[in-house]
């Protein structure tokens, strides 16, 4: 298996992120995390195409607020290694690397909170691994059953990043933010990415949603929103009041189908809400827990 690791001087010097990544072995790959504070663990899963830089200003307040933070780099994204062959990227392949890093850190009585594509993974990893997670926050995600509405938005991208090998990582940000986050922080959601080949991750991405309900990944999408139906353990849906991709309409269908309170709006925020109201969304996740 080809693989590329980001060089380091890549990734020196980040806007507003003074964080050290920590790092693991996992099924032969190196994998990146971040693991801040002291006291029961937080776990931000992100999403497509970003990596644990998104939860930057996000990450203080709960760590003052007395909790242990920690934010993995999917393989293929952030500072983890990236294999370059597109058909090994699926949605099992991704959640057993993350059950591995949960269980190597020893998580249990976490949060999870989860983001875009982070939702489908941390989710399934709530559902299927119950004695690590007691609460759960979602953002702009849910689970994907084959069965969910996908925007005409959503749709052109997901052509779009089929037929761009070299895809502009940070223009696709940039475009999911309702306010211009800057040229630093544009580059630095595309500094973990050397060469097109290096992006294979963030184009499978898109490519392995499930968008009918026959498609892989669609049964244990659907056995995930079967037991989040019924599950008991306190949940926070937060939701972009301006994101053109998951409008705030399909959280409030999120939270109605899984029996979740009404979503909380994030006012002027786009699809990376993190980055238009990262701290407001740290102080917001703080004071519920």
């Amino acid at each position: 298996m080809d693989v590329i690791r980001t060089p380091d001087e890549r990734l020196e010097g980040l806007p507003d992120f003074p964080f050290e990544s920590k790092y693991t072995e996992i099924d032969g790959l190196r994998l990146a995390y971040l693991d801040e504070g002291e006291g029961k663990p937080v776990v931000f899963f992100h999403g497509e195409p970003t990596w644990s830089f998104l939860w930057r200003k996000v990450i203080p307040p709960v760590r003052d607020a007395g909790f242990r933070c920690i934010a993995p780099d999917y393989a293929g994204f952030g500072r983890s290694d990236k294999p370059t062959d597109l058909g090994w990227y699926s949605y099992d392949r991704h959640v057993e690397l993350m059950s591995k890093l949960l269980e190597e850190l020893d998580v249990r009585d976490a949060t999870a909170v989860v983001h875009d594509w982070g939702g489908p993974i941390g989710l399934r990893l709530a559902v299927e691994c119950p004695d690590r997670f007691s609460r759960i926050v979602i953002m702009e995600t849910g689970p994907f059953t084959g069965r969910q509405r996908m925007s005409e938005t959503w749709l052109m991208f997901r052509e779009f990043v089929r037929d761009n090998a070299d895809v502009p990582v940070g223009m696709l940000v940039h475009g999911g933010c309702k306010q211009d986050p800057g040229d630093e922080v544009i580059a630095a959601y595309e500094a973990p990415f050397p060469t097109p080949e290096s992006k294979a991750g963030a184009r499978a991405f898109p490519l392995i949603l499930p968008t009918e309900p026959d498609a892989p990944g669609a049964a244990e999408g659907k056995a995930v929103a079967d037991a989040l139906r019924a599950d008991e353990r306190p949940t926070l849906v937060l939701w972009a009041d301006s994101d053109m991709v998951l409008p705030f309409s399909v959280g409030e269908r999120l939270s109605e189908q899984l029996n979740y309170p009404p979503p909380r709006p994030v006012e002027n925020a786009g699809h990376f809400l993190q980055e238009d109201a990262g701290p407001e969304i740290g102080r917001i996740i703080a004071e519920w827990l």
